[in-house]
Order: C-alpha cells, then structure tokens, then sequence
C-alpha cells in the first residue's frame, strides 16, 4: 500500500503550493472525488522509487467553534488520522505564531509522526530566523521552498525515512507466476460490493448490511477459482461528497484510492437502480489514471425494467467513454446472476494488462499502420515513425520512435492504439502510447 503523508499547518503558509510540488501538478485541486470536501484534496507524489498519497489540508484552526473553520479543523484532524506521517508548515518569513503552538499541541495529541518545514526560507542561508520555531517540540526544523524547489527531496526523504519502506525492486523480482491476482472490488457504497464477493466465496466472510458505509476499511479475502489464486480487496464504498460525516467513514477514502493502486484488475461495480452518477465516473476516472485494468459490472439488473436497462447503458456510452475498452456485464449478485462471464472478463483484463509484445511485431504494425494512412504534417515537417518496441506492463506501454513525432495527432495515436489493440487483442486494460524523437546531431551547431 502507499503511504500516506499529510500536509498541516494555519492559512497561507504555502500548504498547497508544497502539495502541487509534491504531486508535480498545476492546481491544488487535484482529484475532486466523491467523498472528499474542498478543503481536503489527494494526490499522488513520487521520490525516486517510492510513491505516496499527499493529502492537502484546508488552514488548521484546532479552536474554531463554529462555521467553516470548524469544519475545516474536522478535515484536518481526519487528514492526520489517515495519515501515516504528518508534515508541519510553518511561514518562514513571518516567524512563529500562537496557531502555530496551538497546531503543534494538537498534533502531539494526535500522536502521528511528525515532520516540522519551515515554508518560504528561500534566501535564508544563515537560518537564524528558523531557530525560534525549535520552541514547537518536533526537533529539526528544515527550510523549504515550496515556490522554488528547494528542499523537497530532503524534506520527503525525512518524512518517508521512519516507515521503513521496502524496496519496489525487491517486490518486483518475487515470482510473478506464483503470486494471486489482486482483485479490488470498487464502487459508490450500497451498490453491492459485499454481497457480490459474499457470492463468490459461498459464505458471510463480509459484512452486507442495506445501509451504506457498512465496510469501514479494504478487507483481503484469499480466494481460488479454477486453480487461478485470487486476493479479493472488499473497498469501502466512496461516498458523494458533502453527505459524510463520521469520520469513521472518511477513514475508508484513502483505503479505497490504495485499494485500487495495490490492484492488478479493478471490478467497476455499478448499481442499476441508481444509474451512472457523478461519483461512478469519479471512481472510474481514478482507476484509470491508476493504470489499472478494469472490468465494469452493472448491480441489480433484475431490479429494473428493459426502459431503465435502456438508459443506463446510454448512460455508460455518455458519461464513461474513456472506458471503452472495458467489458460490461449485466448481474445480479444476490440471485447469482451473469456471475461467469464476469470472471472470464477479469482473467482476460489480467492477461491483456500484463500482455508481452515483440518489437519485431510492433514494428511491423508500426509500419503497416503509416502504410495505410500516413500521419498528417505538422508546419514543415511530416512525422516519421521508425519503429515500436514495449516498454513496460501493467498497463502496456508502447514507445514509438521516430522523427518529428511531437506533431502526431492525438486522432492518430487513437488509430494507432486500435490497431495495437486488435492485433494483440487487448482488452480491458489501458494502453499507454509514447513518443520519442530523435535529437538532429547538427542542431546545436554553428552554421
């Protein structure tokens, strides 16, 4: 699973501008998905091999009584609690506050693990103005800018440095062919997820209760059908924002976005009755962005006429058509209906996902696709593209090579992409398409 780290402190200290330093995005308002208030925004960092869950926080008033910061104190302290490290910022200009003495006591009641920055110490090379703030309690004080760069690897190292984490190339050489297929289960709440993987294990191992927010927390389920292993992840559902709470609820959140990263295959359940809401594309946007590979499932078809049958799956051709490589299926899982199929969807996104292809194949597809319909010319220059190879899986990626390729359409590398999808048969998986140009040798020379 991904760690988690938090980022705390009063209004103005930079938190956001440090949060889109660390997920190397433009706007602070990454991923509005269902369940998350304004003032509380998830994003995805990485420092080297190691990647994170960076959870932006509202301004911390631990005091406020009542109105919006109340409720922005509630976001904080449910931010700390899904944390598994907490970075503190402080304003290096304008020196230590009493907020922040108040956040500081907070925090040590909080009792996570603690990092302290000092935001906007650029210029401050003596760090005299730093060594007030040392009066917190959390040890070394460490300048940053968020604005400019500096600091940020020290700062996350830090941070990551008492989670022990282990090594992504130690988890990468365990032997693929032995390991189960990791299979998340997501989806608003109340659409079914329990009752389904309940179905499939023949037993109540899962709580299923008609009221949403039953599942608290992603639960793994050890699971072997037709000598396939399986590891079943039940995710909590995510809820639409502005209608939670509990913070008990929130907790699930950040499980769910680690469920669906820990995945091989994501089951997109979707519930019939309901149709294809804000929070289902929500969801799916995020399963995607992820790479995994996806199979969607519509719940509770039995409970709705061939009208509503109709416009749901209109629905799923207006509001999901970035996932038209999925394979769609029509069930019922408390009656146990469409239940194969589905299965058979889910080792073919599995296969299709993790999918070897040749260069030589590549290539030779490359080049019959230019054949058939050349890419279209760009200012003065026509791209040409020279040869395909893989460059990596889980989701597939194809790096072409070639001249000029900046100017390759993105209607042409939708073509491209089906003619690799046909050929290698690629289902229910993302495709990723990358483009490297060849340097000129002589552009950097005198005339």
């Amino acid at each position: 699973m991904k760690p988690v780290v938090a980022l705390v402190g009063r209004p103005n200290v930079g938190k956001s501008t440090l949060f889109n330093r660390l997920t190397q995005t433009r706007d602070a308002i990454v991923a509005d998905y269902a369940g998350l208030t304004r003032d509380r925004h998830y994003g995805n960092g990485r420092l080297g091999k190691h990647e994170f869950i960076v959870i932006d926080t509202g301004g911390f008033e631990p005091d406020a009584g009542s109105g919006i910061y109340k409720e922005m104190a509630k976001q904080t302290r449910q931010a700390v609690a899904e944390a598994d490290v907490v970075i503190f910022v402080v304003d290096a200009r304008e020196g230590l506050s009493a907020q922040d003495h108040d956040i500081a006591n907070e925090l040590r009641r909080l009792g996570k693990p603690c990092v302290l920055a000092a935001n906007k110490a650029e210029g401050m090379h003596d760090g005299t103005k730093l060594v007030d703030f040392y009066e917190l309690g959390f040890g070394d004080v460490h300048g940053v800018s968020a604005a400019h760069g500096q600091g940020m690897r020290d700062l996350v190292e830090l941070a990551l440095e008492p989670l022990n984490l282990p090594d992504p190339d130690d988890e990468a050489d365990e032997d693929d062919v032995n390991k189960p297929i990791k299979l998340a289960v997501a989806g608003r709440p109340n659409v079914g997820k329990s009752t389904l993987i309940n179905t499939w294990l023949g037993e109540e191992r899962l709580v299923a209760f008609d009221m949403p927010g039953t599942t608290r927390d992603a639960i793994s389920v050890p699971f072997e059908r037709n000598g396939q292993r399986f590891e079943l992840i039940d995710t909590a559902g995510l809820r639409r924002k502005g209608k939670v709470f509990e913070a008990i609820e929130k907790f699930s959140v950040v499980k769910t976005l680690q469920a669906i990263e820990s995945a091989n295959v994501v089951l997109l359940l979707l519930d019939a009755t309901q149709g294809v809401t804000d929070q289902d594309a929500h969801i799916a946007g995020y399963i995607l962005e992820s790479g995994r590979a996806v199979v969607i499932a519509i719940n509770k078809w039995d409970a709705v006429d061939s009208y509503q049958r109709e416009q749901i799956q209109r629905q799923i051709e207006t509001r999901l058509p970035f996932l038209k490589f999925a394979s769609l299926h029509f069930i019922s899982a408390i009656k146990r209906q469409g239940l194969g199929p589905v299965w058979q969807a889910i080792a073919q996104a599995h296969k299709s996902a993790t999918r070897k292809m040749s260069t030589p194949v590549l290539t030779r597809l490359l080049l019959e696709a230019v054949q058939f319909q050349a890419p279209q010319r760009g200012g003065m220059f026509r791209p040409k593209l020279r040869y395909a190879h893989q460059g990596g899986m889980n989701p597939p990626v194809i790096i072409i090579h070639g001249n000029s390729l900046e100017h390759v359409t993105d209607a042409y590398k939708r073509f491209l992409e089906g003619r690799f999808r046909k050929e290698f048969d690629l289902v229910g998986t993302p495709l990723r398409i990358q483009f490297k140009s060849s340097q000129n040798p002589f552009a950097d020379k005198d005339s």
